[in-house]
Order: C-alpha cells, then sequence, then structure tokens
C-alpha cells in the first residue's frame, strides 16, 4: 500500500499570511475577470457597470503612478546639508559672537562677521565654518553678503 508524504497534510502547511488593507490592481483585475468569467450569460453584466469598474481600475492606476512620482520627488528634495549650503563658501556671514567655553551666544550680544571657507556636517545639521576658526550652525547666521562688498 502506498503512503501520503505528511509533508502534504493540511496541518503541516505554513498558515501564515500577510493580510492588506489596500486592493492593488492586480487583484482589482483578477476580481473584474472572475465577475466576467462568472456572469450569468442570460443576465450580463451591463456596459454601464463594466464601465464603471474599468474607470476604476484606471483611476487606481493613475493614482499609484502618481505616488511612485511623489516619492521620487521626496526623494530628490531630501539632498545632504553639506550640497545645501555649498553656495556659502566664499561669502561672508554675521552672526553673533559664540562664548567658547559655553557654545551659547556671548553677553553682550556683538554682532561678528566671517568669510565661509566650509561647509561640513554634524548629526544631520550643516555646520558653517569660517576662516578664522569658528564653527556656526546655519541657523546662527544673521546676514549674507559677498565677500568682496565693503559697507
Amino acid at each position: 500500500m502506498t503512503t501520503i508524504d505528511p509533508t502534504y497534510y493540511l496541518a503541516n502547511q505554513n498558515k501564515s499570511r500577510e493580510a492588506s488593507s489596500s486592493l492593488g490592481k492586480d487583484e482589482f483585475l483578477k476580481i473584474l475577470m472572475t465577475q466576467l468569467q462568472n456572469q450569468d450569460p442570460l443576465n450580463p453584466m451591463e456596459d454601464k457597470e463594466f464601465i464603471s469598474q474599468m474607470a476604476t481600475f484606471s483611476s487606481l492606476e493613475q493614482m499609484m503612478s502618481m505616488s511612485k512620482s511623489i516619492d521620487t520627488l521626496v526623494q530628490n528634495q531630501t539632498v545632504s546639508p553639506v550640497i545645501q549650503y555649498s553656495h556659502l563658501i566664499g561669502k561672508e556671514v554675521e552672526h553673533y559672537k559664540i562664548d567658547e567655553e559655553t557654545g551659547e551666544i556671548a553677553e553682550p550680544k556683538e554682532v561678528v562677521t566671517g568669510q565661509v571657507q566650509s561647509i561640513s556636517q554634524q548629526e544631520g545639521y550643516a555646520v558653517i565654518e569660517l576662516k578664522n576658526d569658528v564653527k556656526i550652525y546655519t541657523d546662527e547666521v544673521l546676514r549674507i553678503k559677498e565677500a568682496s562688498q565693503k559697507e
């Protein structure tokens, strides 16, 4: 007598399944094709229903395409802070004098000027490195001007 391999038993089959709350275009097409194949030949689906479902499918496809385009746009907008502020190199920036011991703005507030030598990145933020060895964050800049411009 032949025996059945136990791996084929339903109890031994993988029962995990990923549930999805969204209906993709492949699932939508399968449902539509099943409806068309199983419709009553004496009472077929009306043209209005079919056109409505095809319009829904077309709309779904366009939304998915738009979603991909928006994702690409968002990815392109998240540019490195170094690249984002590289246009400041060679320019003069004004900022409040920083107390070297505390790293806070010195009191009384004094505006100092420095020429941007380079831009670096620290913990995701752009750091402006000035020629006088001062490093400031971009949000500390009060004014930007051309280096050759004198008041």
